[in-house]
Parts: C-alpha cells; sequence; structure tokens
C-alpha cells in the first residue's frame, strides 16, 4: 500500500479564510444553558458564563460562531431577549418543542464570544417575522446612537455598537420542518427585500441567503437556482448544510461520504456560476458552509425526550473514533475548495452534536472529534496548495473510486511553515506516503501528530480520554520527499518548518 504527492509552492488553490474553522451555538438543548452558560457552576464568571468551557473554546481558536440558530430562529422574536433579565418572558421554543427562559441574550452571547475570540454571525427570523424584525435588530445591535432602536441598546447597558459583519437571512427555508417554511420564489423575494432593507441601515454587513438544507432535499439543486435568480446581487454567500451518519455500520462507505460532499460543493459552484452567466455579472459567489458533522448518535433517544422542559439534552451525540476521521476529511475538503468555500461552522460547539461536552455542575471533557478540528484550526491557516495525488483506490455501497488517502496542504507564508493533513482510509493496512516537497527548500519536519485507536468504536467520557492523538509519527524528510507510514483508518498532521 503506497500513495505518493507532489507537492508546489506555485500550486495555489487559494489563501484559505479562516472563518471555514467556525462554529455554532444554538438555542438547543445544552448548548447554551448548561453549556456555555452555568450560573450555579464553580468556574461560572459575573455574567454566569461557564470559564472551563471559555478556555475549551479558546484552544480551539474558533474565529466565528453562528448565533442563535438553526431552527430555532425561525420562531425567535428577537427583543425577548434583549433588556432586564427578569422582565424577559419565558416561550414555548416550537423548533425542538422546549421552554426558552431567554436568559441568555443578544448582548450577553456578543460579549461571551468576545471574550472567546470570536466574531458573531447573526441569523435573523424570516420564518414566522421579516423585513421589520431583521432591520430594527441591525439597528438595535450596530448603529451608535441617537435612534430609537440603537438608543435602546445603551439604556441596555451597550454604549458602543457591536459592529456584527456577518448575518445569515433566515435558516433552512428550503425545509417543510421549518416553522415559516417557503417556497424558492416566497423565500427568494423575502431575503431580496431584507438584504436591501438591512444594507440601506448598515452598507458594510456582508449576508448569507440559504441555501438547500441538504443535497437529499427534492429541490436541490433547483432551490438554488431560483433564489439566486432573485438574490445574486443582493447577497456575497449561499449556505450549505450537510450531516453524516453510519447507520448501517459500513465503515468503508462511511470514510467516502466526503466525496458525497465534494459533490455537493460542486453542484452548488455550479449553480451559482450558471446564475453569474445568466445575469452578465461580474460578482462570484462564495459558500458558506454553516452546518456540517456526523449527526446520527442520539436520534433514538431525541424521541423520548418530554416537551416544554428547559435545556433538556437533546442531540448529545458521543462521538467515536471513526467519526473523528470523517470529520478530518470533512475539513480536509474544506481546504481543498478554499477558493469558494470562505466560512464554514462545525454544527455544534457544545453538547449539542458538538466537540465540547459537560456535565451540569461537573467537568468539561473533549470529544474524539475535537482533535482533527483542533489541529486544522490552528495548523490549517496560510494558502491551501493543490497536492498531485497518486493514491490507490476501493469501491464502497456507494462510492467507486475512493482514494484510500485524503489529504489537503497548507502553506503559511508568515511562519515558513507547511502542514500535511493526511487521512489513511484503510481499515486493515498502514499506507506508505511518500510526498515530494522539493520546491520548499531549507525545510526540517518538526512533528508527525497521528489519531490511531484499534477500535473504531472507542470513544471519550467524561472520566477518560480514551482516544486522544500523539506525538510519535514517524514521518521522514530526506532530499526533499517526506516519507511517512500512515496506519490503518488514521488522522495524521505532519509538520515542515523553515530551518
Amino acid at each position: 500500500m503506497k500513495a505518493r504527492m507532489i507537492v508546489d509552492k506555485s500550486f495555489r488553490i487559494a489563501q484559505v479564510d479562516n472563518r471555514i474553522y467556525g462554529s455554532f451555538i444554538e438555542h438547543l438543548g445544552r448548548a447554551v444553558y448548561g453549556g456555555i452558560y452555568e450560573p450555579g457552576h464553580e468556574t461560572a464568571d459575573a455574567g454566569g458564563f461557564r470559564s472551563d468551557v471559555k478556555e475549551l473554546i479558546k484552544e480551539l481558536n474558533v474565529p466565528i460562531i453562528r448565533y442563535p440558530g438553526g431552527n430555532f430562529v425561525s420562531g425567535y422574536n428577537w427583543e425577548d431577549g434583549v433588556g432586564p433579565v427578569t422582565e424577559r418572558p419565558k416561550r414555548l421554543e416550537l423548533a425542538w418543542r422546549t421552554l426558552e427562559p431567554n436568559e441568555v441574550g443578544t448582548n450577553e452571547f456578543i460579549s461571551w464570544a468576545k471574550e472567546v475570540g470570536s466574531e458573531v454571525m447573526m441569523a435573523v427570523n424570516l420564518g414566522t417575522r421579516g423585513i421589520d424584525a431583521a432591520r430594527n435588530l441591525l439597528e438595535y445591535t450596530n448603529h451608535p446612537g441617537g435612534t430609537y432602536w440603537s438608543d435602546l441598546r445603551r439604556s441596555h447597558g451597550y454604549e458602543q455598537p457591536h459592529k456584527i459583519k456577518t448575518w445569515c437571512l433566515g435558516n433552512e427555508m428550503d425545509g417543510p420542518w421549518q416553522i415559516g417554511h417557503k417556497t424558492s420564489a416566497e423565500y427568494g423575494r423575502l431575503a431580496l427585500e431584507t438584504a436591501k432593507a438591512m444594507r440601506l441601515v448598515d452598507p458594510a454587513i456582508e449576508l448569507v441567503s440559504c441555501g438547500s438544507s441538504s443535497t437529499g432535499m427534492p429541490t436541490f439543486p433547483e432551490w438554488e437556482a431560483a433564489t439566486l435568480d432573485h438574490t445574486y446581487e443582493a447577497v456575497d454567500y449561499i449556505s450549505l448544510h450537510q450531516y453524516y451518519g453510519n447507520r448501517d455500520n459500513d465503515t468503508a462507505n462511511y470514510l467516502a461520504l466526503t466525496l458525497d460532499m465534494d459533490h455537493f460543493i460542486h453542484t452548488v459552484k455550479s449553480t451559482c456560476d450558471y446564475i453569474k452567466a445568466k445575469k452578465r455579472s461580474k460578482k462570484t459567489m462564495y459558500l458558506s458552509f454553516d452546518e456540517w458533522n456526523v449527526w446520527y448518535h442520539s436520534n433514538d433517544a431525541d424521541r423520548q425526550i418530554d416537551p416544554w422542559s428547559v435545556a433538556p439534552p437533546q442531540l448529545e451525540d458521543v462521538y467515536n473514533f471513526e467519526d473523528a476521521i470523517l470529520v478530518g476529511s470533512m475539513l480536509i475538503t474544506f481546504l481543498r475548495h478554499a477558493d469558494r468555500v470562505k466560512m464554514a461552522c462545525l454544527a455544534q460547539l457544545v453538547n449539542v452534536i458538538a466537540p465540547i461536552m459537560t456535565e451540569n455542575g461537573g467537568r468539561a471533557w473533549k470529544q474524539t472529534i475535537f482533535y482533527p478540528y483542533l489541529h486544522v484550526s490552528k495548523y490549517g491557516r496560510g494558502v491551501s496548495l493543490l497536492p498531485i495525488v497518486d493514491s490507490p483506490k476501493y469501491d464502497s455501497k456507494d462510492f467507486t473510486d475512493v482514494p484510500y488517502l485524503d489529504s489537503a496542504v497548507v502553506h503559511n507564508e508568515a511562519d515558513e511553515e507547511i502542514t500535511i493533513f493526511a487521512v489513511n482510509r484503510h481499515l486493515e493496512e498502514a499506507l506508505d506516503l511518500e510526498c515530494d516537497v522539493r520546491s520548499f527548500e531549507g525545510y526540517r519536519l518538526i512533528e508527525h501528530i497521528v489519531m490511531e485507536h484499534d477500535d473504531l468504536k472507542a470513544v471519550n467520557t467524561a472520566s477518560e480520554e480514551t482516544v486522544k492523538p500523539h506525538n510519535r509519527g514517524e514521518a521522514k524528510l530526506d532530499s526533499g520527499h517526506v516519507t511517512a507510514r500512515l496506519a490503518k483508518a488514521s488522522w495524521n498532521v505532519i509538520r515542515l518548518k523553515k530551518a
């Protein structure tokens, strides 16, 4: 089992937008209450936010966090979450059928995001509400003062505007499950008019239009074409959402699912470019993959939750080792599409299909998927290069010609570092990799990080971290060639630096 790669500094895809390492906090399950916010916890700060969780998020270096949803936003009145907490109403939350206490709202979340070093990607409600609520929220957050909504913010103790740059025009409006679900024509018109009004309030913002909720939607990709026919010149990005699972316990097929993700991205790019050509536009539409992850472990448990409780344990997938491998491959896919995928949000960040888990009143801990996310966020900043890859392949139930080697390469020019991210999809054999890096003269190999485990189903828990990386990989660099043995079913990070 051998694979070869050629990496040349001239083979550039694009500068990586750091926002592809974003994440997502929705008012869902224990993401907010019991996740980032738990006033009675021993690590809680003055605002009630858990400091132990903040430290783990800082470790991940998350550049942007989407908020407040998700399906939640399509029934959310943002006014419920501002002003004195004691005066805020409790509401029936219809998307997830829970009780929303509104103890955390817009201002608290924005302040918390600044503390963890993240920008906020704010979503507006285009389900039960529309243009007026969206422009008022923008005025509340971004206008300096002297108007009703901006002065209301100041009266709430936030003198300076929040200057939120990135805004989502609703969420998954193609989905029949969505409160206020719309046809493509209905959404396209509403999104266009909302975008126009919001840009009049603040011309500096960026806007994300809703794309299809997944490749499995019967309206995909016609939804993209029909909605962009309205919004193409009014927005900057179109969203993509995709979750994967291994319900059939077919790991070879499961690890090949990034080929589906790759096809999804290609199809959306092509549809955007069709509308660009149709409109004779000079503008290129970029992609915001603002929901992605593995999600299937918790499905049965979620059906048993009683409605109208506060912060029940919803969507609490406990991830295993094979999930971490797939998450690594999904991140690799974003790097290979760095020319068009400019934002992405791992959904979600804490407790809800998340890399970070907490015990109410107890400790916070790292799931298996924490580590590939950490590695790519930490070392995947710079220019994404296009490696020329020759790898053996396999066929699975749904895919043919699946390369055993899945890889991406990032050149950090400022720090003079090269990082090779590599997955060996073979479940039984190691893969010997040879990588030609002769165009990078004077570099030395500084680290080979490996995640491997004999049990693909091994998980981490609050009491024991069974699956974690080590830096005992045996990669070598000699005469401009990196050689490395990639263990069976493994995640690898090989780092080089100018001597």
